[in-house]
């Protein structure tokens, strides 16, 4: 027989706070929220249910309480799509400006994983890139990427300031992308990645490793990418089989 038992008071101002966390996320609520008693009748819980997933909003960012002000949200994410296969600037150009600082670039043999998720033989380099990656002047994403030699030394003579990587391939293989295979994790930021993203150390990640291939079904561009996830929300559309 399934359990007929309300929430206690801790799981209803979870369950408030995640509404609202997706909320602000989607943009239903920019400014400010409403006031305390419209959100209670909204969810049929009471002010002090409220005022604890308020405060649970408040201890991650999303908001600031004021007496006179109310509750402003002071923090979005913006969406990244999982279900094109785009790069950050293609994906993000209605948000801001993406730039990236290119950290490294040079050519080195890859760890065996590595090498072999790329099809090429033990031993073998690869062209190897690194990029802090900033919308408007926030840093937003810490690129590692490695690269099949043949195309990565074309992309090395390319602008990979202000370009993504995904249209340079194709511009200067000749040949569209086709698929990529993907994996997201949770992880938490080492003092490297911290530093660089200008986040407190331990801060949450997403880390998103992704294997793209032409559309001829060659791997060509292996990533490693730490995304802060207090800025950008990865959303996509779902079919049933």
């Amino acid at each position: 027989m399934p359990a007929t038992d309300r929430p206690i008071r801790a799981d209803s101002a979870r369950i408030v706070a995640d509404v609202l966390r997706q909320a602000i996320h989607d943009g239903t609520y920019r400014g400010t929220l409403p006031g305390e008693d419209d959100l209670g009748a909204q969810f049929s819980v009471s002010r002090g249910t409220v005022r604890e997933a308020l405060s649970i909003l408040r201890d991650e960012g999303w908001i600031r309480r004021g007496p006179r002000v109310g509750t402003e949200v002071i923090a979005r994410t913006v969406d990244h799509g999982l279900d094109s296969l785009r790069g950050l600037r293609e994906t993000l150009s209605l948000h801001g400006e993406v730039r990236n600082r290119v950290r490294t670039a040079t050519r080195l043999v890859p760890p065996p994983i590595v090498a072999e998720k790329l099809g090429i033989p033990r031993g073998e380099e690869a062209v190897y890139l690194e990029r802090l990656r900033y919308l408007d002047d926030e840093p937003i994403s810490l690129d590692l990427t490695y690269l099949v030699s043949d195309v990565g030394d074309l992309l090395l003579e390319q602008d990979l300031e202000n370009e993504d990587v995904f249209p340079l391939i194709e511009a200067v293989t000749g040949h569209r992308l086709g698929t990529s295979d993907y994996c997201l994790t949770a992880a938490a930021a080492d003092p490297h990645t911290a530093a660089n993203l200008e986040i407190a150390t331990g801060s949450p990640l997403l880390l998103y490793e992704r294997l793209t291939h032409l559309e001829g079904g060659r791997p060509v561009d292996l990533e490693y990418i730490r995304i802060r996830s207090d800025r950008i929300t990865l959303r996509g559309t779902l079919h049933r089989d």
